[in-house]
């Protein structure tokens, strides 16, 4: 993040735990509400959250970046799990890890690097939206009806003063001492002042019940035929690409926070383990969360263990520890995340809209617009890069010109600048007039290249049109790669008609 400083580079075991410890408690509401959302059990999101976050903070590409069940995959699940059960998400899952697994053994990750800055803003200030609006459900209560309304009184005013005093805490602390994550001191005081207290907020178990056992092996119990593979495929992979791209953007953020540089692909196959484990174990899919590992990189946990930790937390707090975490406020758990909200938000981005290209304020208003409202992470960065692709393709398209002189011979030269390309073909065919132009005709790629068929297509009409004058027309300083692409378009189209085939190399031509 932009406004955030670069963190040291030391290794600490005690702040690798209690950075853990410190996201393992952010975790628990999280992974709740998002398996409430998916309409599966809380404790089948903790147990995936388990999975997940072990096998992903031992194997991944990106140490401190922390993994589990995330709302952004819950999205795509709900329809799957209310129309043929949860049988079928886990086999969905399963399926899911496998299509990261392939994504990773074939080293596309790298294709992550196509994502431009202004995307990578908009996603980032999108999913702090979404984790802000996620926040607001707690300021909600169910009255003895069933029906849901916010908080009113004294009882909203006593939530407001929590989360507030969760954020002064987070902030302040570390003006005084960084010996201790400030987000696990906030979380510490604000529950010892509620429970000892006894001070009428919710807390944990308002949300659902943690006590439990840990995940165990389970084979999808659905029919292994044709039909239901058809039936999972298409939501294994929107989940395999929505939780790739919220990792690998994730990992992009990291990377930029910590001045590291962790390995895509490596994480697209960790990922996949992760994830073909959680469905083997009954658990639904995930991928890094960005929320969380913002908890874990402010309170300094940058290396493996602390996602260890993180893990290893979870499974006791759902096998000795439920009681006293579901009596855990949870305006402590919001204040944390509104300071990750605050953290996470690319403020630097509206600073400079008034400096940045038009196209690249549209493209990072758009993402984020449609990350916040839809919660399709792919859909946003797809949409994000298409756009920028577009808007680049246009730009360069206006940039091709022709500089024009005859030379003694009588012979007209055209000094092309610029990619010759389907969006600049017909800015191209303007630069020339065969009707006026003399006998021979030269065009110099001194300066350009010839990039894909419509470009080819475009210097075979040209000839075609100077041909039927009677003219001739040459085609000097082809680059390699473009006479490449001419010698093998030949089977379509007649492009044979190019002079200097080499470039002679200045040392050469002194000798």
């Amino acid at each position: 993040m932009i406004l955030l400083d670069k963190l040291p580079q030391g290794y600490s075991p005690k702040d690798e735990v209690l950075a853990g410890l410190t996201t393992a408690l952010a975790l628990v509401p999280e992974v709740v509400a998002f398996a409430l959302l998916a309409h599966v059990s809380p404790l089948v999101g903790i147990g995936s959250a388990f999975v997940i976050c072990l096998i992903t903070s031992i194997l991944g590409g990106r140490p401190g970046m922390i993994s589990g069940a995330a709302g952004s995959v819950a999205v795509v699940i709900v329809s799957l799990v209310q129309q043929h059960g949860v049988e079928y998400l886990f086999a969905a899952v399963v399926l899911m890890g496998i299509i990261q697994i392939g994504v990773g053994l074939l080293r596309l990750g790298k294709f992550i690097r196509l994502v431009p800055q202004s995307v990578v803003f908009g996603f980032v200030n999108g999913l702090a939206i979404i984790i802000f609006m996620a926040q607001l459900e707690q300021f909600k209560t169910e009255d003895a009806g069933g029906v849901t309304h916010w908080l009113t009184g004294s009882s909203l005013w006593l939530m407001l003063s929590l989360v507030l005093l969760t954020m002064a805490i987070v902030y302040f602390l570390p003006k005084l001492t960084k010996a201790v994550p400030s987000s696990l001191v906030a979380i510490l005081v604000v529950s010892a002042l509620v429970i000892f207290g006894n001070l009428p907020t919710k807390s944990v178990g308002d949300i659902a019940s943690i006590s439990g056992g840990l995940p165990l092996p389970h084979l999808p119990a659905i029919p292994f035929t044709w039909d239901t593979l058809a039936l999972v495929f298409p939501y294994s992979v929107i989940m395999a690409l929505v939780g790739l791209t919220e990792s690998l953007l994730t990992l992009t953020v990291v990377d930029e926070l910590t001045d590291t540089r962790g390995r895509g692909n490596k994480d697209c196959v960790a990922q996949g383990l992760a994830n073909m484990a959680s469905g083997l174990t009954g658990g639904m899919g995930g991928c890094a969360m960005i929320g969380q590992t913002m908890v874990n990189i402010e309170s300094r946990g940058r290396h493996r263990l602390s996602g260890i930790v993180a893990a290893v937390a979870l499974a006791l707090f759902v096998l000795v520890g439920s009681s006293l975490i579901e009596r855990l406020p949870l305006a402590a758990l919001v204040g944390v995340m509104f300071m990750v909200v605050i953290g996470t938000f690319e403020w630097a981005s509206l600073r400079i809209i008034g400096r940045m290209p038009l196209t690249d304020v549209v493209v990072m208003a758009l993402v984020t617009l449609i990350t916040a409202i839809s919660q399709n992470l792919a859909l946003a960065v797809l949409v994000g890069v298409v756009v920028s692709a577009l808007a680049f393709a246009w730009e360069n398209a206006l940039r091709i010109r022709a500089r024009k002189h005859t030379d003694e011979q009588g012979r007209k030269h055209y000094e092309i600048f610029g990619p010759l390309f389907f969006g600049s073909v017909v800015a191209f065919n303007e630069k020339f007039d065969p009707a006026n132009d003399p006998q021979e005709v030269i065009i110099d790629f001194r300066e350009s290249r010839v990039t894909d068929l419509s470009a080819i297509e475009a210097l075979n009409k040209l000839t075609e049109r100077y041909a039927k004058l009677g003219k001739t027309l040459h085609l000097r300083h082809l680059s390699p790669d473009s006479r490449r692409l001419l010698t093998n378009a030949q089977a379509l189209i007649d492009v044979n008609y190019w002079e200097d085939p080499t470039y002679k190399v200045v040392a050469d031509a002194v000798e």
